[in-house]
């Protein structure tokens, strides 16, 4: 079976305007994929800045539940953050999956478009559940990678679609629904 990771990407990304940005790291990012990495068994989870104020931010709110008072209240939560990293780019993220296997991941953009490589729920799954490669899934912040990143990705995981016109979920959400599709019971 292969091993899954996650990367949150803050930088570049889209703004609702499509201009390239770079977001926030938010205290609800962290702790909700966190404990919904562990929960699916995803390797680790990759928050990526280039800006160190944030990083540093991140390692803060991580660090209360880590040590002392936050790890005794919530042990939980101590657990979940032992699988976090705080990378500055990509390459940081690309160079220690290759380093802990000796081959790159696959990596495995999502977004909200449809792409030509698109591949579908069931095509990952199968992979993930058959090879040993690592995979790496790519989620964007605020309105989602920039298309040409994108577009250099090894696959594109198909969007997630409800019922309605309407296709905007928070990232926790996203995430939530794309594990519990690929490993859930």
């Amino acid at each position: 079976m292969a091993d899954i990771y996650l990367a949150l990407i803050h930088a570049p990304v889209y703004n609702k305007n499509m201009e390239t940005v770079a977001t926030s790291i938010t205290n609800l990012d962290l702790h909700d994929i966190a404990r919904c990495a562990t929960t699916y068994g995803v390797k680790r989870y990759f928050v990526v800045h280039p800006a160190e104020a944030q990083r540093q931010l991140a390692k803060r709110i991580m660090g209360f539940w880590q040590e002392g008072y936050g790890a005794e209240y919530n042990p939980d939560r101590q657990e979940a953050f032992a699988r976090v990293r705080i990378a500055e780019n990509l390459a940081q993220v690309y160079a220690e999956i290759e380093a802990e296997h000796g081959i790159a991941p696959v990596k495995v953009a999502t977004d909200a478009r449809k792409y030509a490589n698109t591949v579908t729920y069931a095509q990952l799954r199968e992979d993930i559940e058959t090879k040993e490669t690592p995979i790496l899934l790519l989620f964007g912040t605020g309105w989602g990678l920039l298309k040409e990143d994108v577009e250099q990705m090894d696959r594109i995981l198909e969007p997630i679609y409800g019922p309605t016109d309407y296709n905007h979920l928070s990232v926790r959400s996203a995430v939530s629904i794309i594990l519990d599709r690929l490993r859930g019971h």
